[in-house]
Parts: C-alpha cells; structure tokens; sequence
C-alpha cells in the first residue's frame, strides 16, 4: 500500500498573501539594482578620470615603454633565455633612459653576453655603468663588440671588475675603432704591466678620448716606462687618474717627463704612488716647459723636503698650474729657505699638512693647511731647514 507525501495543511487564501509579498521583494530588489546601476553610471568619469590618473603616474614611475622599447626588452630577454642568465630588472625599467645603470647587478660573463646583444639594437644610451658586476676577461670580451659598434655610446663605466690584461686588451681595441668614445674608466680592475701596452696603444691611438680613469691598479714602475711616452705623444686626453698604483723609480720619472711634450691634459692625479724625491724632480722640470696643466695632485709620493724643492722650482716658472694638491708622506717637517714669488696666476695651493695656516708669520709647522691663497699670502721659508742643497737655496730669490 503506497504512502503519498504532502506538504503542510494551509487554509484557503494563504498562498495568495505570500505570492504578493514575494512579488513586493522582487520589485524592491530590482529598484536597488536598478539605482546601483544609474550611481556606477553617474561615477563613472570620475573613476576613468580617477583611472588615468594612476596610469599616468604608473607610467612615470616606470617609464613609458613604446613599440621600440618593447622590442629591445623582448631581445633582452630572449638573449638572457639564450644566455641561461636571470634578466636584470632595472634594465627593463630604465627604457630609453640615455644613462644604464647596472653596477652591483652580479651579471658576470654570461649576463656580460646577454646584455651586449640587447646593447646592439638600442641607440639611446648614451652612459653606461657596469661597476662591480664580475665580468672578468670574458665579460669584456663579449662587451667588445657592442661598444665598438655602438654610435651612441660614449661614458663607460667598467671599474672593479676584475677585467685584468685579457679584459684591458679587449676593451682597448674595441675603444680604438669607436671615435664617438670620450670617457672610462676602468680602476680597480688588476691591471698590471701586461695591460700597460694596451693603454698606451690606446693612448696613442684615440684622438677622442678625454676622460681616462686608471686608478687602484697595479701598473708598476715598467708599466710607467710604457705609458710615459704614450701620454707624450697624446693629443686629445685632459683629464687622467692613475692614483693608487705602483709607479715609482725609473717608471714614474718616465711617466712625469711626458708632462714635458704633451700639450693636451689638464688634470692629472698621480698620488698615492712612489714617485719620491726623483719622480717630484721629474715633474718639476716638466713644469717649467708645461703650459697646459691646471691641476695636479700628488700626495702621498714619499716626496721629502728635497723632492719638494725641485717641485717648486719648476712651479715658479709654470704659469697655468691653478691647483697642486701635494703632501709628502716622508716629511716629518717641511720648511723651505728664502722667500718664495710664486706667480699672481697661481690662486690655489695645497702643500704638505705640516705647514702652518698663516706663513708669513711663521717658521715651524705645526697646524694642516687645506688650502692657500697666494695670491694675497707671501710664501715664507725657513733658510735653517737642513738637507736643502745649497745650489737650490741660491736659485731662488730673496
């Protein structure tokens, strides 16, 4: 016997009353929806004005990427696929920037690889910094070729990279046949005297090269007998650093006589080296014949009170010298003899930190001086300083 199933007992008329509640519902729902609907119209200019906005500052903050730009970030990372390397994001962000900076990235040669073939197809930068990345040899090698073809290209920055002779001689012969090439620097990189015939090719070289940074190297006293006659022979370089290197002895006498011919530099740092008392010698006498240095600085050389004086006499026929940054790290004292004239174009010096502040008044050194304006200050020396050959204390003038 079948059982039929029914729903609860309701009296006549009951469902009516509940239809016409739901139907009320529905209605009141349809409202809401209705004036949610004409509110996100009425709002929407202001959350497309609202929405413009944010992309125009995203777009700032992350450079507007055009067609050209899409084109070389895709060949970046196709060429880092290719390279097995993780692409730098920095690159990507920079877009058409005409400075790329990457220092302290990590790339090492194989990112070295990747990022040269992106460089090829992009003709906007301008200044390149690679410091401290570990391309070594290899890294500059693969670099080679896209600076040497690069037309855009003209500041590099490949310092502490551990480049060495291999890295030097590649760099250098891509410099060579890249005319528009105007600054790099290259310090910190091992560079020794198997790199100081590529320099000094390069030196002789490129006519277009003003900047030249070679500073905490290892280029010793050979390294300097090669370079000298190479920056002699220059003839577009005005500024060079080579502080914190090795040269000294017969290198650093040949590296300063080179002052003598060239015609071209303006400032030069050579301290922190062992120039000495010959090397300070050297430089003076280059002094006499040189027209064109305005700025020297050679502290630290082992200089003495001896070297110092063969300095200044050449500094008292230079008439273009406005700055010399000079301390001789051997000179428990330093006092010259006779008055010195120093020329009225002289404005600025800044002499070994023994020396009082005020010298016209003083004999004894006792308190650094940072600078000297002798142009309203007479030099004053001491005539009872020893070690001072007499041949010297005669050619000056009282």
């Amino acid at each position: 016997m079948g059982v039929t199933m029914r729903g609860p007992y309701k009296r006549p008329g009951e469902n009516e009353g509940e239809e016409e509640e739901e139907e009320e519902e529905e209605e009141e729902e349809e409202e809401e929806e209705e004036a949610a609907a004409a509110g996100h119209l009425a709002g929407a200019p202001e959350a497309e004005q609202r929405s413009e906005v944010d992309s125009d500052s995203d777009q700032e903050a992350e450079g507007i990427h055009g067609p050209g730009e899409l084109v070389k970030d895709t060949l970046y990372l196709r060429s880092c696929q290719a390279h097995r390397v993780v692409p730098a994001s920095c690159f990507l962000r920079q877009g058409s920037a005409p400075e790329l900076n990457l220092r302290h990235r990590g790339l090492g040669p194989q990112g070295a690889r990747a990022l040269a073939f992106a460089l090829n197809s992009n003709p906007c930068v301008k200044r390149l910094d690679l410091r401290d990345n570990g391309l070594c040899g290899a890294g500059a090698e693969a670099l080679a070729g896209a600076l040497s073809k690069s037309s855009s290209i003209c500041d590099v920055d490949l310092s502490e990279n551990q480049l060495g002779a291999v890295g030097a001689q590649a760099v250098c012969a891509a410099l060579m046949v890249n005319p528009t090439m105007q600054k790099i620097q290259l310090a910190g990189n091992g560079l020794d005297e198997q790199a100081a015939p590529y320099l000094a090719e390069l030196l002789l070289a490129h006519t277009g090269l003003k900047a030249l940074d070679l500073s905490y190297n290892q280029l010793n006293d050979q390294a300097g007998e090669m370079l000298g006659p190479a920056l002699a022979e220059n003839t577009g370089l005005t500024e060079l650093n080579i502080n914190w290197n090795h040269l000294r002895g017969p290198g650093a006498v040949a590296f300063a006589r080179a002052l003598e011919a060239n015609i071209f530099l303006r400032v030069l740092d050579i301290s922190y080296n062992g120039f000495g008392d010959p090397g300070a010698s050297a430089v003076g006498e280059a002094l006499k014949t040189n027209n064109v240095l305005e700025e020297l600085n050679m502290s630290n050389n082992r200089i003495s009170a001896v070297g110092a004086l063969s300095l200044g006499l050449g500094l008292r026929v230079n008439q273009t010298l406005r700055i010399l940054v000079g301390a001789g790290a051997a000179c428990s004292s330093f006092s010259l003899p006779l008055k010195f004239r120093w020329p009225v174009n002289f404005p600025s010096l800044v002499l070994p930190s023994h020396l009082p502040v005020d010298l016209s008044k003083a004999e004894t050194c006792s308190r650094p001086l940072l600078a000297l304006n002798l142009s309203t200050a007479p030099l004053w020396i001491n005539p009872r300083c020893p070690g001072i050959p007499c041949e010297a204390k005669a050619a000056l003038e009282f």
